[in-house]
């Protein structure tokens, strides 16, 4: 199995693409730590796990918290020990409330930069404290198109704080490249999860995104799963900085 031994920390683990990914890395023999905000899911996915002879624990975290991100890597390593991986994947993204600019509330603002950057950022900065003192690691952010152009106009905070998070990517990667820590980006396109509910759960406007990836499908968390179990594993020992496509061929035209 590719993560045998390995301690994984997996963020937005409840439901979507981060439930797949720490199902995945239980299964290849990592010791999974699951974050959410969302307990009753999160919770349910630990026992699933659990039932299948794997090693899963399940931690309500609230990432955009200060002390609840340091209650998460403390659990971490009460229970495994220094973390190797860091899926950091839990985000907002608020369809109802996000806008231009000029329309932008201060409160959707603050909602979407805690979550998706300062939520990043944090549990970032604890997952390489723990990586140092172990001697290596891999961290694996979820960055998006909205990120890379103007696709969503619409989507400012959400497209700004994906920007970012790719930024930190990058200049991570460069950080911490001779402690051997790897800090690698996978950007999905149009993903069919609970996060994009809200849009796709009309035919129309369903159908018209799924017309505009050229491999003709929306994209299942199941696709995601083995981008980031090779960024995950020793098999990407030389991988770093990068940003991954994951989108169906979304950004190629």
């Amino acid at each position: 199995m590719r993560l045998q031994g390995k301690v994984a920390v997996v963020t937005g683990a409840s439901v979507g693409l981060g439930r797949a990914v720490a199902a995945r890395f239980a299964a290849e023999g990592a010791k999974v730590v699951a974050a959410d905000v969302n307990e009753a899911d999160g919770n349910a996915l630990a026992e699933e796990q659990k039932a299948l002879g794997r090693d899963m624990l399940f931690v309500r975290t609230d990432v955009s918290q200060e002390s609840a991100v340091a209650h998460l890597f403390e659990e971490t390593h009460v229970r495994y020990g220094p973390v190797d991986v860091l899926h950091n994947n839990a985000a907002v993204l608020l369809y109802d409330s996000d806008s231009p600019v000029h329309e932008l509330s201060m409160e959707t603002w603050d909602q979407v930069m805690g979550v998706n950057l300062r939520g990043a950022f944090l549990c970032a900065r604890h997952a390489v404290r723990s990586m140092l003192s172990k001697g290596g690691g891999s961290i694996v952010f979820l960055g998006s198109p909205t990120g890379l152009s103007g696709c969503a106009p619409k989507l400012t905070a959400y497209s700004t704080s994906k920007a970012a998070v790719m930024g930190l990517t990058r200049v991570m990667a460069a950080a911490y490249a001779r402690n051997s820590i790897r800090v690698n980006s996978i950007v999905p396109g149009t993903m069919d999860t609970p996060m994009n509910g809200y849009v796709l759960s009309d035919p129309e406007v369903r159908e018209k995104y799924r017309e505009a990836v050229p491999m003709g499908r929306l994209g299942l968390p199941s696709d995601i799963e083995g981008l980031s179990l090779f960024l995950a594993s020793n098999e990407s020992s030389y991988c770093t900085g990068g940003l991954y496509m994951c989108d169906g061929g979304l950004t190629a035209v």
